[in-house]
């Protein structure tokens, strides 16, 4: 057993772990600095089910028709050996693609195990990659992986790679409609970003064999219905911005040990199930365990943790509540009450705040004009 991945499963509790996807890498990204969301991630935890407990239910989720809906659109778009989806791909993209092999890695031999699955993913990988020939290869849900602050986080993606030309590509399938050549922004951009993280563990797998970095496209392909039909499109989407945000994110996590190595022997976050699957762990003693892990919380957490209402009741008072770019503004003052004090003149600036305490006199100064103006 890897002493990590022990120390992880003792963290998590009896329970099975929840395997990480290129959503929950995306957000994890997107606030490097929270050691709590790095650990309970890398750990496999529930956070939703811990948040219930902690009576902070999460506010946010797919619907079970939208999970619906899409696994019927991937279902139809795979279909007979993703027959549709090569033929997409020959006419609307104008990729020269022959007669494909089809292999479906969603178990090995009736073994679903993530490392016996990877193992072949990369097996397989590695034969396409040295098949000089241009001939198709098609995978389907491959295994892949990609090392998170120093532990290796097992992605099981619903994707569909195909090598062809001498690269592989990454194929995204999503649900979310494109209408009149236009789908929403906000989607597309979550799609991008989730398919970048695919598209950095193809790499790091072939890298390993050997193979450059440009083995991998940087081009993805996204597929949608198209209008209000489920007629899927395709469409080629550039992902290098991604990847770069995504390695300069990833170098700065906290590695995992250093977290670890600060917490008290014995900490878990093991919810005590019950023969009914109930949880029977004390809310005040979940509280305890929980935090005693740092976090970040700010606003943008709402829509991509479940652990969001939780961290942001306890970071009530604190200038981190009203996100990043307002806490690094006010220079580190971290409480909320001290910064209405330096800026009323009521508290002494302490060592290192004297330039932002005269930036909250000047502004508070401003302010009470304006409003008397106003009056």
């Amino acid at each position: 057993m890897d002493p990590l991945v022990d120390r992880l499963d003792r963290i998590r509790g009896t329970v099975a772990p929840r395997n990480h996807n290129a959503r929950t890498i995306a957000a994890l990204t997107s606030n490097p600095g929270c050691g709590r969301r790095g650990l309970m991630d890398a750990a496999g935890v529930n956070k939703g089910a811990v948040a219930g407990q902690l009576g902070f239910p999460a506010g946010f989720g797919q619907s079970r028709f939208a999970i619906a809906r899409g696994n019927a659109f991937e279902a139809q778009v795979k279909a007979d050996g993703a027959a549709e989806l090569l033929q997409l791909l020959r006419e609307r993209l104008g990729l020269a693609i022959p007669e494909v092999a089809y292999d479906d890695l969603s178990n090995v031999g009736g073994n679903a195990s993530r490392e016996v699955r990877y193992a072949r993913t990369k097996a397989l990988l590695a034969r396409a990659a040295a098949d000089r020939d241009d001939a198709g290869t098609l995978f389907d849900h491959p295994m892949l992986r990609l090392e998170i602050a120093g532990y290796y986080a097992y992605l099981e993606p619903d994707l569909i790679a195909f090598r062809a030309g001498g690269k592989f590509h990454v194929v995204e399938i999503k649900s979310f409609a494109v209408i009149d050549g236009q789908a929403d922004p906000g989607k597309t951009a979550a799609a991008a970003t989730q398919s970048a993280v695919y598209v950095m563990a193809m790499r790091e797998l072939l890298a390993e064999l050997g193979h450059p970095e440009d083995t991998v496209s940087h081009n993805v392909v996204l597929v949608c219905p198209e209008n209000f039909a489920n007629r899927p499109t395709a469409t080629l989407v550039d992902v290098r911005k991604q990847l770069t945000v995504l390695r300069r994110q990833l170098s700065r996590l906290t590695r995992l040990e250093s977290i670890l190595d600060a917490l008290p022997a014995g900490l878990t976050f093991d919810l005590a199930y019950d023969g009914e699957q109930q949880a029977t762990r004390p809310a005040d003693e979940l509280r305890k365990a929980v935090s005693t892990i740092d976090a970040r919380y700010s606003p943008d957490c709402l829509g991509t943790c479940e652990m969001a209402f939780f961290c942001r009741d306890e970071a009530a008072g604190s200038t981190s509540a009203l996100g990043r770019s307002v806490r690094d503004d006010l220079g580190g003052v971290e409480s909320i009450g001290t910064v209405l004090g330096l800026a009323r003149g009521t508290l002494t600036p302490g060592a290192g705040q004297e330039e932002i305490a005269g930036l909250l006199r000047f502004a508070h100064k401003l302010r009470t004009e304006c409003l008397d103006g106003i009056g």
